[in-house]
């Protein structure tokens, strides 16, 4: 159960950042996102959880948790990655998005809804790794906001987390840079990419953010050797037309086959309260697109019980891995094959 963390943060509680560099005039460049926000002396960046102060790049959250819960892997969610295992999941305040559709709104967009008082308590790195160990997790999962504003906290909590013998993950909007990717692979073993649409005007209405960072995030974890699978939210009348989510089947298969697709259904929340619930039957067609388009696990969420839900093998179609919602009914992977055809299975099972 996740406990909910809300004392406040303030500003001279703020800890020096990483990935900057000091620019003329007092002002700070931040390397952290692909925002790559130049700050000026007493500002914010996009994120409003790291702000420049003197002429230093300083986070607002480090180490303040606005959450810390026992998650099923299956949550994330991570399908090919040490499943059936449970994971440690941490939050701070803070997102470089603004979706207008977010599901963690509360605290994701808590530092631009009250800037004056960022919620966080003090909870320090070795806390968050004693917590996953007690509570019989394998893995670290940094999420429910955007584990990159925070990545101060992920990279301190991960670097023990690895001597401890426990993973790390990140459910992420992908929205890093290639130096925040590279530095993460030091204790970064999964993520969950959050796609959410192939059309870059409606990325930067909706989300504040452009497309090409998303995917150039995404490249740059592959590139740093971490374990990727990616989502997509299919919000009706946001991405759910067949052109846009073919064109996220078509990327996510130039990718390689490996890497499965979630395709999440929507519900109404925070300024899309009037949106629909995402029809079933458009799930189970771009699940099929995805498939045409040479991707080899295409998974339906948010829809216990589905079919989609279950991990076959791409050679035989053997059921290796039967899921309802987020438990494990059954693994029948051996050594990452396939018990039925001995066809090699992509993932980290071990």
């Amino acid at each position: 159960m996740a406990r909910s963390l809300n004392t406040s943060t303030k500003r001279s509680d703020a800890q020096e950042a990483v990935l900057w560099r000091p620019l003329a005039d007092g002002a700070v460049a931040c390397d952290l996102c692909a925002h790559r926000c130049h700050v000026l002396p007493g500002r914010s960046g996009v994120c409003k959880v790291r702000i420049n102060d003197g002429g230093a790049l300083r986070t607002l959250v480090k180490n303040r948790l606005v959450a810390a819960a026992v998650d099923p892997i299956e949550k994330k969610p991570l399908f090919h990655f040490l499943p059936g295992s449970l994971a440690y999941s941490v939050a701070t305040a803070g997102c470089n998005f603004r979706c207008d559709f977010c599901q963690n709104w509360r605290i994701s967009q808590a530092a631009r809804l009250a800037p004056r008082s960022i919620p966080g308590e003090s909870f320090p790195p070795e806390a968050v790794v004693d917590g996953a160990l007690r509570s019989g997790c394998a893995s670290i999962a940094f999420t429910y906001t955007e584990p990159t504003v925070f990545f101060e906290t992920a990279e301190e909590a991960g670097l023990l987390a690895r001597e401890a013998g426990l993973k790390n993950i990140f459910v992420t909007n992908g929205y890093m840079t290639r130096e925040a990717a590279m530095r993460a692979k030091a204790f970064l073993d999964a993520a969950n990419v959050d796609l959410k649409g192939f059309d870059d005007r409606r990325y930067r209405r909706a989300c504040g953010a452009a497309l090409k960072g998303v995917l150039e995030g995404i490249e740059a974890l592959i590139e740093a050797g971490i374990w990727v699978e990616i989502t997509t939210l299919v919000v009706p009348g946001f991405n759910d037309s067949k052109e846009e989510l073919a064109a996220i089947a078509r990327y996510v298969a130039s990718l390689g086959p490996r890497i499965p697709w979630h395709l999440s259904r929507f519900h109404p929340d925070f300024k899309r309260t009037g949106c629909p619930a995402t029809p079933v039957s458009t799930l189970e067609r771009a699940r099929n697109w995805g498939i045409e388009a040479g991707i080899n696990h295409v998974y339906v969420g948010n829809l216990p019980g589905h079919r989609a839900e279950n991990t076959f093998c791409p050679n035989c179609a053997t059921i290796l891995i039967e899921r309802s919602g987020f438990s494990l009914m059954g693994n029948r992977i051996a050594g990452g094959c396939c018990p039925g055809c001995g066809a090699k299975v992509a993932g980290i099972w071990v």
